[in-house]
């Protein structure tokens, strides 16, 4: 494995490939070897791409993670001996995955699918629609979109109550296009 440091192409996303449900210990064993060895140079972030579904059993609900990608972990970090050596020698990881025995860097549009970074939320108003408030005080009534939040959990919306309107802030999951 001489050559992996010829590879070193500076931070990059890496696959690694475990047995079954080991993903976890796999991660924290990594985190546990970077502190303790003081690799945080070489290793930026690792991932387990999960998705969270709420399972109904009546009126009882579960939240349960799933794994997307079951029996992969995904490692950003600068690829030299010492890293690959690191990650290699885990218990539960079989390998990286690439061709052979060469770990290849997952390219930016597989990197930008896998949306690893912030979730991304997005609201069906902007400021000037009009929306029905469907639940709380004000349910029922009618107004226009005035302000944002920056976090898009909150707006603030122009009721006209009476002869004048009046600014409410209220949840975005309240209202909807009218």
């Amino acid at each position: 494995m001489s050559d992996i440091n010829e590879m070193n192409v500076g931070p990059r996303w890496y696959v690694a490939h475990t047995y079954s449900g080991y993903e976890n210990k796999v991660k924290a064993s990594l985190e546990k070897i970077i502190e303790n060895r003081g690799l945080g140079h070489l290793f930026f972030d690792i991932r387990i791409p999960v998705e969270t579904v709420i399972e109904k059993n009546g009126d009882k609900e579960k939240e349960v993670e799933l794994k997307i990608f079951p029996c992969y972990v995904y490692i950003k970090m600068t690829m030299t001996e010492e890293s690959w050596h690191a990650v290699r020698n885990i218990t539960g990881v079989t390998g990286f995955v690439g061709p052979g025995s060469r770990p290849t860097p997952l390219s930016d549009e597989e990197v930008d699918f896998l949306n690893f970074g912030t979730k991304r939320v997005e609201l069906a108003f902007k400021v000037g629609d009009s929306v029905v408030v469907n639940e709380g005080l004000f349910e029922g009534y009618t107004g226009t979109v005035q302000a944002v939040s920056d976090d898009l959990k909150k707006i603030t919306v122009l009721i006209k109550r009476g002869r004048r309107d009046m600014p409410v802030e209220l949840d975005a999951n309240v209202v909807k296009l009218a």
